[in-house]
């Protein structure tokens, strides 16, 4: 899953000399005519940087239906009405198939790396405590008028969210250890409806004005059901989904389940992005943009930071001191995005550092792994 929440892409082919043919389409530009769904859905995962980077363009040039898609509609049924909010079903879609994909087989070697898988989970809860402080107090000496609260609270939706599910993927990709990446995975993702609230509680007294009231609101009210209906039950459900389904089932629904997380991983970037960049270039506010960045990158540059320096104390080998950097860097920005459009959602802006978040960490990880497959 990437930075909005998709779920890792299927083990692909050999690339050796022989074992691909290379087409046009592979190299450059845009398929030249109609593709099967299939080669559509494999095409748009090789370039996905490329079609994230869409997803934003098309909510800056035609925010109209994202914005719509952002606010809880109703499907009317015989005696009452089923209320449907679509990004809180996308996010669900997409942790479906992050679990449904989860190596269960793997986790039986976490049995032999309790100290790893513990000081992961400490460190990804102990972060935010560390973090988010330090950056308060340095906006707190910045000319806004609530001392950064509304940037400050993005940051702790982001910080108290699970690890997100797009951190198995990077680790897939370099010299890291995937078992104790999964593991972390699953740990805080089935600690978050307890997790979320108490961290958003206590660094609700970093915000001023309202921000701290509404945090609160949002962390005891929506905070700790979302964490569970949102987060833990849709990825809990793939999980289960894996293990009890019998293997001729699984294998189409493993062929089949990714694809459609893509599409609503897409789909979730473009009205996340909807609510923040529609209303911020309708009223432009170059200030609050570049602050956006600068606190995203802060926060971002200390928690990944702050894993580094972990591992090495501990003196971690290098693929469990990578895991457990970026357990501590990666959050699901996705599932922080869902929660303010749900918790606030007169407060559009508060996407602008999310989306930020989102991107950066990508940045980071793809750092982390080149110097673990260097190290």
């Amino acid at each position: 899953m990437r930075h909005d929440g998709s779920p890792p892409p299927p083990p692909s082919a050999p690339t050796g000399p022989g074992s691909r043919r290379t087409s046009a389409t592979d190299e450059a530009g845009p398929p030249s005519g109609p593709l099967p769904p299939g080669r559509l859905t494999a095409w748009l995962r090789r370039r996905l940087g490329w079609t994230v980077t869409a997803a934003y363009l098309t909510a800056v040039a035609l925010p109209g239906p994202g914005l719509r898609l952002r606010h809880v509609h109703t499907v009317p049924l015989p005696g009452a009405c089923l209320p449907l909010n679509v990004p809180s079903l996308l996010l669900a879609l997409v942790l479906f198939s992050a679990g449904l994909q989860v190596p269960l087989g793997d986790l039986g070697r976490l049995l032999r790396r309790p100290l790893a898988l513990l000081a992961g989970l400490a460190l990804h809860l102990a972060a935010p405590l560390l973090v988010v402080p330090a950056v308060a107090f340095a906006l707190q000496r910045s000319p806004d008028s609530d001392g950064g609260s509304g940037l400050i609270t993005a940051m702790i939706l982001i910080v108290a969210m699970p690890v997100a599910a797009g951190a198995t993927v990077w680790t897939g990709k370099g010299d890291a250890d995937q078992p104790v990446m999964v593991g972390l995975v699953l740990a805080s993702t089935l600690l978050s409806p307890f997790t979320v609230p108490l961290t958003v509680h206590a660094l609700s007294p970093l915000l001023g004005g309202d921000y701290a009231g509404t945090l609160d609101k949002a962390a005891y009210g929506a905070g700790n059901s979302f964490a569970l209906t949102s987060v833990l039950l849709p990825c809990g459900a793939g999980i289960l989904t894996r293990l009890f389904l019998p293997h001729r089932v699984m294998q189409p629904l493993l062929r089949a389940t990714p694809a459609a997380a893509l599409w609503g991983s897409l789909l979730l970037t473009y009205v996340n992005a909807s609510g923040a960049l529609g209303s911020f270039f309708t009223q432009p506010r170059p200030l609050l943009l570049a602050a956006a960045l600068i606190v995203a990158s802060a926060v971002c540059a200390l928690s990944f930071a702050l894993g580094r320096v972990t591992a090495r104390l501990l003196r971690l080998d290098t693929p469990t001191g990578s895991s457990l950097t970026l357990a501590c860097g990666m959050n699901n920005s996705s599932a922080s995005a869902v929660l303010i459009t749900t918790a606030l959602p007169d407060r559009p802006h508060l996407l602008l550092p999310v989306l930020a978040y989102g991107f950066l960490q990508k940045l980071a990880a793809g750092r982390v792994v080149r110097a673990s497959a260097h190290g």
